[in-house]
This record gives structure tokens, sequence and C-alpha cells, in this order.
């Protein structure tokens, strides 16, 4: 593409402005209107600094700076190995993390398909990835098992209007397959839930949940399936559903990107959210 088509007017224009503010910032300036007008469009790749450089004869060090003011704004947003890219403009999802733990399988599942649905938004989810491993650290403290006991790990990724919106793994007991729960390992949805499946199949009955969330930066996987920044957040959530004895019968682990989240968490009685349609 030829960017700068159409602008030849704009050079006297131009002139003017170089002797009033520093080259970066007429750049960024520059590039920004192009974004908000659309003729950068959103989630396009800029030109390489090299490029840049060339259609505003100026130092790669300015082009950088001028990128750099970008970044700062939120407009633009650089990919490991991949380049910079015009940020990429999502509604938010709001997640209510207070839930009824006995809803809709414990606020897995179908109850992701629903909260979305309600929202106007279309969900989406792959089959699950079943596994027979051992848990990380933080899983087997929170499961309270030794780290050498294998566990079942069911994974799904999450999706939102075809945009990538969450990672969700799930972390089970071994033994609760051998007492009869063998749909755990099988690659395919349970459509009432995996914790209404192990009420109604080996009567173990989820009666309340924690939720331990972190902040962090995204793993290389999470920055490609997110398409995210390197220095991009991401929320991490460890959900413990908890059976009638007080034992832990499950580890949820949810990783949501910050940009496109947002969670309510309520005490007492409150009224529901009010949900702006997006369209």
């Amino acid at each position: 593409m030829d960017w700068t088509e159409n602008h030849q007017d704009g050079w006297d224009l131009w002139g003017k402005l170089m002797a009033q503010q520093p080259m970066y910032q007429q750049i960024a300036d520059d590039l920004r209107g192009k974004i908000e007008s659309g003729e950068l469009p959103r989630g396009v790749q800029l030109p390489t600094e090299i490029e840049l450089g060339e259609q505003y004869g100026a130092s790669r060090n300015t082009i950088r700076d001028a990128v750099r003011q970008l970044i700062v704004k939120g407009l633009v947003e650089t990919r490991p190995g991949q380049g910079t890219f015009v940020t990429m403009h999502v509604d938010p999802f709001v997640t209510t993390l207070s839930g009824d733990p006995h809803a809709l399988g414990g606020a897995e599942g179908a109850m992701y398909l629903f909260e979305v649905s309600q929202q106007h938004r279309s969900p989406g989810k792959t089959i699950p990835k079943v596994e027979i491993q051992e848990p990380s650290i933080e899983v087997s403290r929170r499961l309270r098992i030794p780290p050498d006991m294998q566990v079942v790990s069911r994974h799904e990724r999450r999706y939102i209007d075809d945009i990538p919106w969450s990672l969700q793994t799930s972390f089970y007991p071994m033994d609760f397959t051998t007492k009869g729960a063998t749909r755990l390992l099988m690659a395919e949805d349970i459509p009432e839930g995996a914790v209404r499946y192990l009420a109604n199949t080996i009567g173990v009955k989820q009666v309340g949940y924690r939720d331990w969330i972190t902040v962090r930066v995204p793993d290389i996987n999470e920055q490609s399936f997110f398409e995210l920044a390197r220095d991009a957040a991401v929320f991490e959530v460890f959900r413990t559903g908890f059976d009638q004895t007080g034992t832990p019968l499950r580890v949820t682990v949810t990783v949501w990107p910050g940009d496109r989240n947002q969670f309510i968490v309520n005490i007492g009685a409150v009224s529901d959210p009010e949900y702006v349609d997006p369209s």
C-alpha cells in the first residue's frame, strides 16, 4: 500500500507544523488520525520502522518514539516476532464471580454459554482436551493432594463473538474416575456440567467455592492465542470447589486477558447489574 497516497496536498501544512512540534509527536499525531479515521483499521499491522521512516523522512529512533506514544495511548501494541498492530476494539464481557455455586454445574460449562448469551453475545468453545498428569504445585496444594498423585485435567479454549476470550483448565482427583465418574476421561462436553455430573454419579456435591485471583503477564502460548503484547496483563483465577465434607473436589484455572474482561463480586442482597447492549 502507498501510505502517502492522497496526502500530497498536506505537505505544506506538514512543513509549518515541523517548526512547532517535535517530529516524533507530529508522526504520532498523523498516525493517530489515520487510526481514528479508519484509514488504518483495527487489527491491521503498521508498516515497519524502515517503511515509516521512508514515509515521514525520519530516523528509526524518531519513529520508535512516535510509536511509543501510540502504545502509551493504547492505540497500537507490539507482538513478539510479529510486529506492531493497531489494537482491536472489543466490548468487555462482565463475569459475575460470586454466582450461585449450585447453578448449572457450578458456574462452568453451561453457565458460561448462558451468561454470554444473556449479554447478547455469541459464545463458543472447543471440545475439552483431556489429560492424565501430575499437578502443578499450585493445583496440588489447592486439591490437598501429594504433588506426585495424578489428576484428570480438562482444558478448553473459549470465545466470544469469535474472539479468543479465555482459557480454562479444570483438575479433578484421579480416584473420582475409579469411583464411577468415567466421563471425566472422555474428550467431550458434559452437558449438565462436571460439578452436577459428580453429584449425580458419585454423590460428591459442591457446596461452595473459593476464587483466588492473580494478575501476571501472559506466557508465550497465551500471547499467541489472545494476540497480546508481551507486557499485557492477564487475570488468572484459581477456583477451588469444596464438597459437603469440606474437601476440595476440583480446581479450575481460568486465564482472562485484561483488555476484554471485567468482573463483578456481589456481597449481600444486591440488584442485578444493568448490561448495555453493544449493538
